[in-house]
């Protein structure tokens, strides 16, 4: 009887094991049984991928579809929707169902806010469950909290998978950066701060204006930067009071904190007004292309647009070297810097199809795979271990000295500054714009008076203080946090 015991005692350790072992998995073998090489089940994918992109991704899926899909019982069918904005009004149709919209394929490419109005509509699938912690552990850990859209209410639910993402850099013109330096005896180092930006721009507009001195008030500016929103979410976050918070409760509280929004005005407002910074054309790429800045800060992603040359009023023409540098902090803050770029969402269905989309993501994020696409196509591969220059050189060695700069500095920036990205909620894309346009809209506007004011023979420093003084601060902010309660469902109220 003693012996039957342990017997059965050790039956049931065997047995209790095994269950255990199952849970401690994420139960990845038992969704295999789920696919069936002889009866393969097939997904749609929509994503926003044109040109080089769009045709690697499209040998990516093909290549998928003759390998692990074979062999697993998956084929992928991709569609290109052109655009970000084309993309996610075509998601948004067919949740609404709208006339003459397409069904909504099983993946599609997706920022935030997309995602959030989906999964308020239950359309969403919880793709966690198909990968181990040490899976996701792999991952740059804010990727995957981004993924997590309803974290603030304590829900971790992986709704949006990270598959390339990008950040800013600043990028020098050192050619005509080199002139002023030795000029004015400045340094990179002053440019580590936006504090330091500002007033360096300032000696760039008085050096400049010095080169011409039988014409006043000419001086050039020195930097713009092409995103506005970023600028102002992260610098907000930086400066310790986000714009938008999760109040734990599922809610988000929208707040515009007076003495953070001084500082943002004071570094991007003020210098702009004074002609320190410019904004003439689309991009910031642009006006260095004609020389109207020699520093800006643009996405990573976008430094292939960095010219190589400068022409000034269509008939002078000169080649220039490019620096890279990490986009500036405040003084005395933890240094932030955003994250950005469309991950993916698998729209729910059944388990084998939600676990194939999940074999397809899994297959495309792995290491080499990750960094052959984001390199090609500009942006930064989404796994820690490949977020690594030497990784991305030893694949690419072709790669030239403005693109190698700018992946130094992006990893360097991924792997030390602290990573942000605005919480989504109802009216977050409606607010992002807000807050963007009413910055560059105000600084553009004051600029073009002032300057009008000057130009017609008023002097200068009364009519700059004019607009930048404590009083022009109150009136913008007054007037910019009536506009953010204005914005419908922003859940702002001035207090």
């Amino acid at each position: 009887m003693r012996n039957y015991r342990k017997t059965a005692l050790a039956a049931a350790c065997v047995i209790l094991s095994s269950v255990l072992s199952g849970c401690g998995d994420t139960g990845t073998k038992n969704y295999d049984k789920l696919l069936d090489k002889d009866s393969p089940v097939a997904i749609t994918i929509w994503h926003y991928y044109n040109g080089i992109q769009q045709t690697q991704f499209d040998d990516m899926v093909a290549e998928f579809n003759n390998t692990v899909g074979m062999e697993k019982g998956i084929i992928v069918e991709a569609f290109s929707k052109n655009s970000v904005n084309e993309l996610a009004d075509s998601v948004v149709a067919s949740l609404n169902n709208d006339a003459g919209a397409d069904t909504l394929p099983n993946i599609f490419g997706t920022y935030a806010e997309t995602a959030y109005i989906a999964d308020k509509k239950g359309a969403l699938a919880d793709i966690s469950r198909f990968f181990t912690d040490e899976e996701l552990g792999e991952y740059v850990d804010e990727y995957i909290a981004e993924g997590r859209i309803n974290s603030g209410s304590g829900d971790e639910s992986l709704k949006i998978f990270p598959v390339a993402k990008s950040t800013e850099i600043m990028m020098i013109n050192v050619t005509d950066w080199a002139k002023f330096a030795e000029a004015e005896n400045v340094f990179f180092d002053d440019l580590s701060t936006w504090e330091g930006l500002a007033a360096t721009a300032e000696k760039y507009y008085n050096y400049t204006d010095g080169l011409t001195p039988d014409i006043p008030n000419d001086g050039k500016a020195f930097f713009g930067r092409d995103s506005i929103a970023n600028y102002m979410v992260t610098g907000a976050k930086q400066l310790g009071c986000a714009f938008a918070e999760p109040d734990g409760d599922g809610n988000v509280v929208v707040s515009a904190d007076k003495e953070v929004l001084r500082r943002l005005w004071e570094n991007y407002y003020v210098p702009f007004v004074k002609g320190y910074y410019a904004a003439d054309s689309r991009f910031r790429s642009d006006d260095m292309k004609t020389g109207n800045i020699i520093a800006m800060v643009c996405s990573n992603s976008a430094a292939s647009y960095c010219p190589n040359e400068v022409t000034i009023n269509d008939d002078h023409t000169y080649p220039i070297d490019i620096a890279v540098l990490q986009v500036p902090n405040f003084e005395g803050c933890d240094p932030y810097i955003v994250q950005q770029g469309a991950g993916m969402s698998v729209v729910k269905s059944d388990d084998k199809t939600e676990y194939a989309c999940a074999v397809f993501l899994k297959w495309f994020t792995e290491e080499e795979r990750n960094i052959e696409f984001a390199v090609n196509s500009g942006y930064l591969p989404v796994k820690k271990s490949a977020n690594d220059i030497n990784k991305i050189i030893s694949y690419k060695s072709d790669i030239s000295d403005n693109l190698k700069g700018t992946f130094e500095v992006a990893i360097g920036e991924i792997n030390s500054y602290n990573l942000y990205t605005s919480v989504p909620y109802e009216a977050s894309a409606d607010v992002r714009s807000y807050i963007d346009s009413t910055l560059t809209n105000t600084a553009k506007d004051a600029y073009e008076e002032a300057s009008s004011r000057i130009d017609a023979g008023e002097d200068r420093t009364a009519v700059q203080d004019e607009y930048t003084n404590d009083a022009a601060f109150e009136k913008w902010y007054s007037d910019f946090a009536a506009g953010l309660g204005n914005v419908k469902n922003s859940g702002f109220a001035i207090s």
